[in-house]
């Protein structure tokens, strides 16, 4: 089972629309108490090698690490939910603290949920 913080690689089709599609890594971002319980989908946000920057909040710069070969950007704005049989190879690395931070605080921003 995947964990939080965890880049796999997923197979996101078929794409429709503005969504990112083809067969690709993706950061992990839901709940661990979700992912400990089984749940049968994940929260994801697709990952792209076309960086782009200064995007911060609709986009978060994830370094190369273990077997994601290039730096990537966290497409913040596409976060979609998954079915886990679409979660293909993983995990390729697992992102740090400070990184999950910043997705987090992102994904707030873009959802305009309040924050304490």
């Amino acid at each position: 089972m995947p964990e939080r913080g965890e880049v796999w690689v997923a197979d996101l089709n078929p794409r429709s629309g503005t969504e990112p599609g083809k067969t690709r890594p993706v950061l992990i971002v839901q709940a661990q108490a979700l992912l400990d319980a089984g749940h049968p989908s994940t929260l994801v946000t697709p990952l792209t090698t076309r960086l782009v920057a200064d995007a911060e909040p609709l986009r978060i710069r994830v370094p190369a690490a273990g077997g994601l070969q290039r730096d990537s950007d966290a497409l913040i704005d596409q976060v979609r939910a998954i079915d886990n049989r679409r979660l293909v190879r993983g995990p390729l690395t697992r992102v740090g603290r400070h990184l999950m931070t910043k997705v987090g605080r992102a994904l707030l921003d873009v959802l305009d949920l309040a924050r304490d």
